[in-house]
């Protein structure tokens, strides 16, 4: 054990070089000379957390330590872990940004994160708790044949890891790269090594332990964050409210968003619409899909139902989804604050030209906050969210990872080849063994995603979490006639529904729409003549609304008055380096140049696009546009999941699941003999 504490430092000052190397090497939003800020509070955060991992690897020994800390962990600090584990970078960095550029329909987002932890609290935790001994194989396993459903376990819970993994570890490499200009490969090598420091010597006591250090960090930069931008405002809502209704940049944002149906539209009125629904979440149908996914899915995520299995008794289970939803409903509140905030203060437009998606809105209002790009504490402060987020995402990866090795290590290995007869050192060995596995394939899987559109994989990750694994839990903790043979029909049918129409929805990459925005963005726009108003098209049903196969339902479109000819970047380039020669204005001079470096930009990233889809017509699965309407396939696989789980349980004669019943309803619901 002592070379594993050894090992676990030197990987530590590993870490440390590494980022002091990369840090001062490459440009980001960080000036060149505040860099030594950003490696001091990194440098502070991994040292801390390095620190938690050497403490904890002093206290795993067994089984129970590496995948469940012994169960030793409080309801409180369970909490603290769960909002750790849960919220991820998308929860801090893109929820914050989709507020910031579409007011209302950002805050969504979090209510549909929060309303979910109401299912886990009612019907997952403490039935889970006193089932499950560490994994979900071990819940679906109580009354089913054991080998089957840990296999059909394992399986389902590596590919939602998988897919969660993969956008965790490309949003953070993106993220350092954006923010401080390290080496994408470098980023993700980084977190991808902190994670397996967390996991491989420290297990479920390291990781636990840094998301709820993580998780406190993340409250409190956001505390700060929400003070500052509140406090102009005496604290008054509607004062705030007030502010965020009038201010240009947001007025023209929603402009910019209604298009034409903005034309009648006072100033007062498209500041008011920025804080009503609409304006990113337009379609009703796609709007239900989504919550469904995120309301039903975070109770089958695995690495949240592993967290119910390091507290002592349910009661402690049930106390820390009490703590966890009041830590996130509350980081969500703060999110709104967020982001009207930096919507005010920085800018939808200034936003957009950094991240199209808003993911930089809390880091930037951190330096304008602090004193803007000049200043040291502005700097400061963007280094401190900087930190915040990287912290979140190792965390976030942690947990993940340990989820998927656990998979592999006690219900495949343990369960499936073994038999449940593997020595305690054999488990062990197995469990870092497999966590260093599924560690090097995270970081392999990370860098070769780079550059790619992994912006679905969150969605499918929820999507396949509630078609599959919550009908299988569900159904077996609260429905008698439910067996093996639903189980294992129920969870495949939920997750390959759930993938496959993700893979023909608009998620994807269609080549012709990416040429066409392209060459829009290189020659600009074509005149376009008036229109008269049209007034809404029925569909031929319900069907349609789902898939192309017939005609979908238009809504009405209002008059749309002429439009002149825009000129492309090429022409606005060739106009402004023009302008450029002539002025002397050493501000207007800045200005100027801050443009022609985002025309040059856009046109680089135009012509990469031209050039990477150059005569490509389809997709990944060979279809030129989508077939499955909606971006979410919630609305479909989430049914289907829990239908094929009740189909195979009726048709499949599984008489130990049914005798197994009345021990697993009398367990579940007091605790008897559970682990």
């Amino acid at each position: 054990m002592r070379i594993l504490h050894n090992q676990s430092q030197w990987l530590g000052f590993i870490l440390l070089s590494i980022f002091s190397n990369a840090a001062f090497s490459a440009e980001g939003a960080v000036a060149a000379e505040y860099k030594w800020i950003t490696f001091a509070v990194f440098g502070g955060i991994i040292a801390l957390t390095m620190a938690i991992t050497y403490w904890a690897a002093k206290r795993t020994h067994t089984t129970a330590e590496f995948y469940a800390a012994n169960r030793s962990i409080s309801g409180f600090q369970n909490g603290w872990a769960i909002a750790g584990d849960y919220l991820s970078a998308a929860s801090f960095l893109g929820i914050a940004g989709l507020i910031s550029l579409y007011g209302y329909d950002g805050f969504m987002y979090s209510v549909g994160f929060l309303v979910a932890y109401i299912t886990v609290l009612l019907v997952i935790a403490e039935p889970c708790r006193n089932i499950g001994k560490y994994t979900l194989g071990d819940i679906l396993a109580f009354r089913n044949e054991p080998k089957k459903s840990k296999a059909i376990a394992a399986l389902s819970t590596i590919t939602v890891s998988i897919f969660y993994l993969t956008a965790q570890m490309v949003g953070g490499g993106i993220l350092v790269k954006t923010l401080i200009g390290i080496n994408y490969e470098v980023s993700v090598i980084v977190v991808g090594l902190l994670m397996l420091a967390y996991v491989v010597f420290g297990g479920m006591v390291a990781t636990t332990w840094v998301q709820i250090v993580k998780a406190v960090l993340l409250v409190i930069a956001s505390i700060v964050l929400v003070a500052l931008v509140w406090a102009p405002y005496g604290f008054s809502l509607p004062g705030f409210l007030d502010s965020v209704v009038n201010n240009e940049g947001v007025q023209k944002q929603v402009a910019k968003l209604l298009g034409s149906a903005a034309t009648n539209m006072t100033p007062a009125e498209l500041g008011q619409r920025f804080l009503e629904p609409g304006l990113f979440l337009k379609s009703p149908i796609d709007q239900i899909s989504l919550g469904l996914a995120l309301v039903l899915g975070t109770a089958g995520l695995p690495h949240i139902l592993m967290r119910f299995f390091t507290v002592p008794n349910a009661k402690e289970a049930r106390k820390s989804v009490m703590w966890a939803m009041l830590i996130i409903g509350g980081f969500y509140v703060l999110t709104l604050f967020l982001g009207l905030g930096a919507a005010i203060n920085v800018g939808p437009a200034n936003i957009a030209a950094l991240d199209k998606g808003g993911n930089m809105a809390a880091p930037i209002l951190a330096q304008y906050l602090g004193g803007g790009a000049d200043s040291m504490l502005g700097n400061f402060f963007l280094a401190f969210v900087a930190a915040v987020a990287f912290a979140t995402i190792v965390a976030v990866v942690a947990g993940l990872v340990l989820a998927s090795a656990s998979a592999m290590a006690h219900d495949i290995y343990v369960g499936v080849i073994r038999g449940d007869h593997a020595t305690p050192g054999e488990q062990m060995k197995a469990a870092r063994i497999a966590s260093v596995i599924v560690g090097i394939v995270a970081i392999i899987i990370g860098i070769a995603a780079k550059g790619q559109n992994i912006a679905h994989l969150v969605g499918m990750a929820f999507a396949v979490a509630a078609s599959s694994n919550l009908p299988a839990v569900l159904l077996t903790l609260h429905w008698k006639r439910c067996n093996t043979g639903g189980i294992i029909l129920g969870m495949l049918a939920g997750a390959i529904s759930a993938i496959a129409l993700v893979m023909v929805s608009p998620n994807m990459t269609y080549p012709k729409d990416v040429v066409k925005a392209a060459n829009k963005v290189l020659q600009g726009e074509p005149a376009v003549e008036a229109k008269p108003a049209v007034p809404a098209q029925p569909g031929d049903g319900f069907v349609c609304e789902l898939f192309a196969v017939c005609k979908k339902a238009e809504p009405a479109k209002p008059e749309t008055l002429a439009k002149p000819a825009t000129p492309g970047a090429v022409e606005k380039l060739a106009t402004l380096n023009a302008k450029l020669a002539s002025m002397t204005d050493p501000a207007e001079i800045a200005k100027t140049r801050i443009e022609i470096d985002k025309l040059g930009l856009a046109v680089k990233k135009a012509q990469d696009d031209l050039k990477q889809y150059e005569g490509k017509t389809t997709s990944l699965v060979g279809l030129e546009k989508p077939f499955f309407l909606l971006k979410n396939p919630g609305l479909i696989s989430i049914p289907l999941g829990f239908l094929m789980v009740i189909l195979g349980s009726l048709l499949y004669r599984d008489p130990h699941a049914a005798e197994m019943w009345d021990e697993l309803y009398v367990r579940q619901n007091t605790g008897i003999h559970a682990h």
